[in-house]
């Protein structure tokens, strides 16, 4: 599937090329934005599985193509009732375990987004897919398989002795605890039947009755303290999402308990820098995200967890001009080296982004956090369980503490752009402390030095902070930057680790973007296995 495309009828791009097909397969037989979204949506968590799967959560924007219609959902479950600091304690755990059965804590939300997100397409855009026809090109995939991904196969590579503690996992993802190679076709049976089971009685069957039985049966018989009640509660939920002027526009992200704060930060001090105005592969663009970030992580450790919190701190003064002015102002004045530490953000995830023929919008990122999530499989559902409760902190005063019933800090946050009253970008990326500073790489590259989105995705990306199974908190350059960059970057008292030209570490980004014709224009990540497809093809 080729990663740049261009479409009058709708596009699609996604971090796995079959993902994007069976999304433009659906806009062509008549599916809106939304409907479409949630077939990738199903499809990846089948073609994806390490990064995404229907045991974790997604959030998403959406809009009918006006600035004025833009809203959030955010598909995040909770901690279970049961899991307080105190079970970990008593078992002489200082942290939330990253794999294994006390790892999964927290309600698959996912499922529950794709209940609102349908029903407001019924309501509002006059969709009216069964949800035979949203999950059946997934549960096709599980069934007769497909060509194993080549990240796929790093990914299990480089944490299989992470996962193979469950032997459930070991069964779907290590068949004879042997390493699949890419390419090979990879069949999903379990997750085939529960697909099917889904299409019958749709998502609400996950979270109530038999399947949502036998999930927990043997969650629980693995260790996870999670009940049906947990499951029963969790609800997808409709929020009003962050704004925040840039470029003659305005960027769109989503409120805590995501990061989206942090990315609209960093964007807006970036701008306030002048860093518009300078080279989009030069190290004054890198310097000046590496200091707008440092100077934002710290903020965004404070603030950002789930607000129905009793004592949440308020957020909402952090994206006012004074406020962004005089961040731009201090790292002008060389006060960086003053601020503290930051809790870096770890987390694999996907976005993926569809627009259909009428110009409405989905932005969308899902994941299971972790590479594999927990590396616990639910018994023979073949649902792989998240670890999002591991961004729970088990100190009582620190601004994460674990609470029964509250959501954990995410990681993930779908963005979107729009100029004179009209959504015009849809962008984003996987990666943890990497999200927010891909998305500004995305749109200072793009939509103010000028690249198109080929190449403003292709180009050579750099990650303060680190990802799971990496601890160093480090500044990392993919090695395609030059010997100048980099000389340049030392001068200015940054430590540099170099990565592989084209890394996984800097995450799997996309955007769709419209032209002055009113056709869209989109490109998908060559560090992934994605691709970028429209209905005209089918």
């Amino acid at each position: 599937m080729t990663l740049s495309a261009q479409g009058r009828h709708g596009l699609v791009t996604a971090p796995h090329a079959l993902a994007a097909e069976v999304g433009a397969q659906a806009l062509a037989r008549g599916a809106n934005a939304i409907e479409a979204a949630i077939v990738v949506s199903a499809a990846l968590s089948v073609v994806y599985p390490h990064m995404t799967g229907l045991g974790g959560d997604a959030f998403w924007l959406i809009s009918d193509g006006s600035m004025s219609s833009v809203r959030g959902l955010m598909a995040a479950g909770a901690a279970g009732s049961a899991y307080e600091a105190e079970v970990f304690r008593t078992r002489g755990l200082t942290q939330i375990p990253f794999r294994g059965a006390l790892s999964v804590m927290t309600v698959p939300g996912m499922l529950r987004g794709w209940e609102a997100a349908r029903s407001f397409s019924a309501t509002h855009w006059s969709g009216g897919l069964a949800w035979g026809d949203l999950l059946a090109p997934a549960q096709e995939l599980a069934a007769r398989g497909f060509p194993l991904s080549a990240n796929q196969e790093r990914t299990l590579q480089q944490y299989r002795r992470d996962l193979t503690g469950d032997g459930d996992f070991c069964s779907q993802f290590l068949r004879q605890h042997s390493l699949p190679q890419a390419g090979e076709i990879f069949c999903q049976p379990a997750l085939a039947q529960t697909l099917n089971r889904l299409i019958d009685d749709g998502p609400g069957g996950f979270y109530a009755g038999d399947l949502a039985d036998e999930m927990l049966t043997s969650l629980q018989t693995k260790g996870s303290l999670l009940q049906r009640q947990d499951l029963e509660n969790c609800l997808a939920e409709w929020v009003e999402p962050l704004q925040l002027p840039f470029a003659g526009g305005s960027l769109f992200n989503l409120p805590p308990p995501s990061q989206g704060i942090a990315s609209l930060m960093i964007a807006g001090i970036m701008e306030r820098l002048g860093l518009g105005d300078v080279d989009p592969l030069s190290a004054e663009l890198i310097h000046g995200a590496v200091e707008a970030t440092r100077r934002v992580f710290p903020v965004r450790d404070r603030v950002v967890q789930d607000p129905r919190q009793a004592l949440a701190p308020s957020w909402h003064a952090l994206l006012q001009e004074d406020f962004l002015d005089r961040q731009a102002d201090e790292i002008r004045a060389g006060m960086v080296a003053l601020l503290p530490p930051w809790q870096a953000a770890l987390g694999d995830t996907t976005w993926f982004g569809v627009v259909d023929g009428e110009g409405r919008v989905a932005s969308v990122i899902q994941s299971l956090y972790h590479e594999f999530g927990s590396g616990v499989v639910a018994g023979t559902s073949g649902v792989l369980w998240n670890n999002r409760g591991c961004a729970f902190s088990l100190e009582p005063n620190d601004p994460r503490t674990l609470v029964p019933g509250m959501r954990p800090f995410h990681t993930l946050n779908p963005a979107l752009f729009g100029r004179e009253g009209r959504i015009q970008m849809a962008y984003g990326s996987m990666g943890g402390d990497g999200q927010p500073q891909t998305q500004v790489a995305l749109l200072f590259r793009h939509l103010l030095h000028g690249l198109d989105p080929a190449a403003a995705v292709d180009a050579p990306r750099w990650l303060l902070g680190r990802t799971w199974g990496n601890p160093v908190t480090a500044l990392r350059l993919e090695s395609r930057y030059g010997q100048g960059v980099r000389e340049r970057l030392h001068r200015w008292g940054h430590s540099l680790q170099l990565v592989p030209g084209y890394s996984d570490l800097m995450g799997h980004a996309g955007l769709l973007r419209v032209q002055l014709d009113g056709s869209w224009i989109g490109a998908s990540d060559p560090r992934s296995d994605g691709g970028v497809a429209g209905p005209a093809s089918f």
